[in-house]
């Protein structure tokens, strides 16, 4: 099931049918979708009698060991769910608006969890070229489905993945300079975008609660049903060019949102 059978789907003008149609396409995206957890079991089984360690199939499918794990068990080794909520595994603060000295910063994110007591990690996912999302073509002003560069990494407290963050950039901008490549940009991206010639104008940020997708739930090892907060922040120069989206994918048990007001223009 795709994007184009629902919205074939939802011109189906009788409800009831409508409904059936969209019942038999859930049963069968959930069939496809055991079929390829267990091909999936299959290969990790495979890979690791031919010597490959879960350290390394964790690099090279962009997720922890641990969800290595949990993907050779398969449903059926599940353990059976604790009759009490344990609580979150760990909590991180995410300012909003973030202190301009924090976003200038090597890493927003190591700053402000060093500030917690937390102990942060990041690891890059993907840096390349990849098709623009409708959200984040209308935040750089492109086509969806333009190409455009994504800079995707995991971020970690404590060893618990709490966020994926990918920043987006205009290809036509900025291919072929050092935002394009693979490696940490330093001292920051802030210091790369500036020195390629552009001055912060503006930003707007929206946040946006939902459930994970599959991609969301593997790579940040979420329960069954856990939602997630995308924070969504779009970048513009003083001359109103889209320099820079990102979207930050927070797992929802996993933060606390502090909200910032502007001083002298509050009113009760």
């Amino acid at each position: 099931m795709d994007l184009r059978m629902l919205r074939d789907i939802a011109t189906i003008a009788d409800p009831i049918e409508r409904a059936r149609a969209v019942s038999r396409a859930m049963t069968e995206q959930q069939g496809l979708t055991e079929e390829a957890a267990r091909i999936r079991r299959g290969a990790i089984a495979e890979a690791r009698e031919a010597g490959h360690s879960l350290e390394e199939i964790a690099r090279a499918l962009g997720v922890t060991p641990g969800r290595v794990s949990q993907m050779r068990k398969g449903p059926a080794a599940k353990a059976p769910a604790a009759p009490v909520s344990q609580g979150p595994k760990v909590i991180v603060q995410r300012a909003l608006p973030t202190d301009p000295a924090t976003r200038g910063s090597a890493s927003l994110f190591m700053t402000e969890a060093e500030r917690q007591g937390i102990r942060p990690g990041r690891r890059m996912l993907y840096v390349g070229l990849e098709p623009a999302s409708e959200h984040v073509a209308a935040c750089l002003r492109v086509n969806p489905g333009d190409e455009i560069i994504a800079r995707r990494k995991m971020m970690t407290a404590n060893d618990v993945p709490v966020r994926i963050a990918t920043s987006y950039f205009r290809a036509d901008l900025f291919g072929g300079t050092r935002i394009a490549e693979p490696e940490f940009v330093k001292p920051s991206l802030q210091a790369a975008i500036e020195a390629l010639g552009y001055t912060f104008g503006h930003a707007e940020e929206t946040l946006t609660a939902r459930p994970a997708t599959r991609f969301e739930a593997d790579t940040l090892e979420l329960d069954p049903g856990e939602w997630v907060v995308q924070v969504l922040r779009a970048s513009y120069s003083t001359e109103g060019t889209p320099v820079h989206t990102l979207e930050t994918i927070c797992a929802a048990t996993r933060h606390i949102f502090t909200i910032g007001q502007v001083g002298g223009l509050d009113e009760f």
